[in-house]
């Protein structure tokens, strides 16, 4: 039986691992919130521009963008995996690779090709795991991704698709909805889908500038 100096040691020692874990659910709970903060000033913005989409995807303009066009027949696909680079996430990460897992299997057994780029260290060594093609990459982004981190790892799947190395680019991602539920996603990147982006409603007017060339000759 323990006496009561070893209790009194074991009691200490539960009390200073409460302080650290405390420590951590308050630096936690602050990233978290910061998270949250950048996440609701950015979303509007994300928004107007799908509803942007929506509307130029619905036109009929003389000249249609690539982006716009559905191709004849899809025999290779793009996958854009978005996850993190750290665990101890819940399921935040592992539903949004059970996803990707059952996207890329339903794909397979229709004879298409895929190619991946990871974004996010967690969703890489799935890929490599699974002996996915992995043709672009990047890890590290940290709390704040920057742009000039993630546009070259994009621009190669959106190269691609404009040199038709593939015919459809899919994304997949975790949308958060709350704190406690967080929906993994999948949706076609390209060609834009007027469905998939909504059908627009009412009236809309959009003033195109000219090309700077044409405004300085």
């Amino acid at each position: 039986m323990a006496g009561s100096k070893e209790i009194r040691t074991k009691i200490k020692s539960v009390q200073n691992t409460r302080k650290i874990t405390k420590a951590m659910e308050m630096v936690a709970a602050s990233k978290m919130r910061k998270a949250q903060d950048r996440m609701r000033t950015s979303r509007p913005y994300g928004e107007k521009i799908r509803n942007v989409a929506a509307h130029i995807s619905h036109a009929n303009p003389e000249y249609r963008h690539p982006f716009l066009v559905e191709r004849d027949s899809v025999k290779r696909v793009g996958l854009i995996m978005v996850t993190t680079d750290k665990g101890l996430c819940g399921g935040l990460n592992t539903n949004a690779l059970r996803l990707a897992l059952n996207k890329i299997k339903e794909l397979e057994a229709q004879g298409e090709e895929i190619e991946v780029c990871a974004l996010g260290n967690k969703g890489l060594g799935f890929m490599q795991r699974l002996g996915a093609t992995v043709s672009s990459q990047v890890t590290g982004l940290g709390d704040k991704p920057q742009m000039d981190k993630l546009i070259g790892a994009l621009k190669i799947m959106l190269d691609g698709y404009m040199e038709d190395r593939f015919d459809r680019l899919l994304i997949v991602y975790t949308k958060f909805i709350n704190t406690m539920k967080q929906e993994p996603v999948v949706e076609q990147l390209l060609p834009l889908s007027g469905d998939a982006l909504g059908t627009p409603e009412g009236y809309w007017y959009y003033i195109y500038e000219q090309d700077y060339k044409l405004k300085n000759d």
